[in-house]
């Protein structure tokens, strides 16, 4: 079974595996049905959506309605305005069939000029407090992509006690040493407040860069087990974090298969040779 682990400090022990519902975005009931049962056998329970993420809260609300929601349910907004926001939250409680979801995240927040409306009066921010405290949510956290935004989620720490925070992190990320300067600093800033740190993108091979796409991510992913484990045993050797799973159900079982195999990180020399071998290249420039 995979292990678990306190989510920051909200009183959540939750997989170290975080199901990545964005999986779930063109998928049939059945194939989500199938996909929450295997997660599930492997011990998951926390499942991370978002309400851009095509049909997945409807899949998810679907498996609620029938089984009832036996896991930490997760969901984000991309809409920057409290009035916005408010209305989106509203949608995604109707799509989840809930009346409260355990955690709401500011999804994607990095541009400085979205990050500003956000945060600041009639913000996004607004919304999720007065959600927090009509009991909509319980927990509010932010998201965000590429190299930026481990430096903006510090920012965003200082303006408000988010709950959680979601970044990027892998062995070709920390190579840019700007880059890992910034998440080690969160990192360290998420331990001394109690505040869980989600990753994501942990098996990326390379950018697409138009080639054909033969997954649903929108990164060309590690594809054999032996390279998986790799890559996920590595993110994992940080006591400190949690691995989103990966947007394929395809994949997503050697991904599983890692994680509840792991016992110790490996040594950085096989990630720098899986890097050579593979021509591996970085998702964000």
């Amino acid at each position: 079974m995979i292990a678990q682990h306190p989510f920051g400090g909200t009183g959540h022990f939750s997989s170290r595996a975080l199901l990545g519902a964005a999986a779930f975005g063109q998928t049939t009931q059945d194939e989500t049905d199938a996909t929450l049962e295997l997660a599930l056998r492997y011990g998951v329970n926390h499942v991370d959506t978002a309400a851009s993420y095509g049909e997945s809260e409807l899949r998810l609300g679907s498996w609620i309605r029938r089984h009832g929601k036996g896991f930490f349910l997760a969901t984000k907004t991309g809409e920057r305005t409290k009035a916005g926001a408010r209305a989106e939250l509203e949608r995604s409680l109707e799509r989840l069939g809930v009346d409260q979801v355990d955690l709401w995240q500011l999804h994607n927040l990095v541009d400085q000029t979205e990050w500003e409306t956000a945060l600041g009066p009639g913000g996004a921010l607004e919304a999720a407090i007065q959600a927090r405290e009509e009991g909509l949510v319980r927990f509010i956290g932010v998201t965000g992509h590429g190299l930026p935004v481990a430096r903006q989620h510090l920012k965003a720490l200082d303006r408000f006690a988010f709950d959680s925070v979601l970044a990027p992190y892998s062995y070709m990320l920390t190579r840019h040493p700007e880059y890992a300067a910034d998440v080690q600093a969160l990192r360290e800033t998420c331990l001394a407040r109690g505040v869980a740190m989600q990753t994501i993108k942990s098996i990326v091979r390379a950018p697409w860069d138009g080639r054909q796409q033969t997954r649903s991510t929108w990164y060309e992913p590690l594809e054999d087990q032996a390279d998986i484990d790799l890559a996920v045993h590595w993110v994992l050797g940080h006591e400190d974090v949690f691995l989103n799973t990966i947007g394929d159900i395809h994949v997503l079982p050697r991904v599983l298969d890692a994680i509840d195999r792991f016992r110790n990180a490996p040594d950085e020399a096989r990630l720098q040779a899986l890097v050579e071998r593979l021509e591996m290249r970085p998702l964000f420039a």
